[in-house]
């Protein structure tokens, strides 16, 4: 890498160096930084002369992106993505094998220090890399689409649930998109351009979170991504696009670090809502206690 990068020694994804580049880059470098995470990593993976056609932008003016982010030379940005592209298809027995792990020596106190410093390392990451408006549109698009339909994967339909939860006590028409093929079918049908649909999707990407994407794009909706710092493929196609850095010191990725960036989304939902959210909690409340819910 050159001496002068934008971000020097990066260790995470590429598109997450970008994202964080932004700021620093000239008005046509960002062409370049856009046309790259809107067909991420496919578009880095071409030609100078394709990515250059991609962006509109002049074969030069690629090379300087690549330099600007810190790169010897567009070779050296290629191998940086097939590295990406590896990491994002890496299994939790691929990330084991991968990883240094506990010394025999090791005791409790250092998996307790290993882990503290990696939960710092990822959340501070996370929160560097995170962008104002993007929160901004995304708390927008939650709190005054028609219908906001959330779903998730193995893990992270944890997080949409968690979201779930939270919205439907401040506002209605939030729901998960049903398991049952006949009724998910019929809820995707009646989407618009009213609507929001909210994925979660982080590697080993599912292919439904890409089917839902692609459905809700051709109905108009909107489309909400959570997902890693190396990007799902829905990044290509989603309005808003929240990263997590999910570092860890288990095999498994964190999902800590996302569930912040939902309960930062939560925050400004209810500041968003103001007193439409306060109501429809007392109504909440009001209808739990007569029904001796809780």
């Amino acid at each position: 890498m050159s001496s002068d990068p934008v971000h020097p020694a990066y260790d995470r994804s590429v598109a997450d160096l970008v994202r964080r580049s932004l700021g620093g880059l000239s008005a046509s470098e960002r062409k370049v930084a856009r046309a790259l995470l809107a067909a991420y990593p496919v578009a880095g993976l071409e030609t100078v002369a394709r990515l250059a056609a991609r962006a509109e932008v002049s074969g030069p003016t690629v090379v300087r992106f690549v330099g600007r982010l810190g790169f010897d030379g567009y070779a050296d940005f290629q191998r940086a993505l097939r590295d990406d592209l590896a990491a994002q298809s890496a299994s939790p027995l691929a990330l084991y094998e991968r990883a240094d792990r506990r010394r025999d020596d090791d005791t409790p106190d250092d998996l307790v220090s290993r882990a503290g410093e990696s939960a710092r390392a990822a959340t501070a990451a996370t929160f560097a890399t995170l962008s104002a408006d993007e929160v901004d549109r995304a708390v927008e698009v939650l709190a005054t689409s028609r219908r906001v339909l959330l779903s998730g994967g193995r893990y992270s339909g944890l997080l949409a649930r968690y979201l779930h939860q939270h919205l439907e006590q401040l506002r209605p028409g939030a729901t998960m998109v049903p398991n049952a093929v006949s009724s998910r079918a019929a809820a995707l049908s009646e989407l618009s351009r009213k609507d929001v649909v909210v994925l979660f999707d982080f590697r080993r990407y599912e292919p439904q979170a890409q089917s839902l994407a692609t459905e809700a794009r051709r109905r108009h909706a909107r489309v909400l991504l959570f997902t890693d710092s190396f990007l799902s493929p829905v990044a290509s196609s989603a309005d808003v696009v929240l990263a997590a850095d999910v570092s860890s010191v288990s095999p498994f990725d964190t999902m800590a670090t996302s569930m912040f960036l939902v309960e930062t989304c939560i925050a400004g939902v209810v500041d968003r809502l103001g007193d439409a959210a306060r109501d429809r909690m007392s109504a909440v409340e009001a209808a739990a206690g007569r029904l001796e819910l809780y």
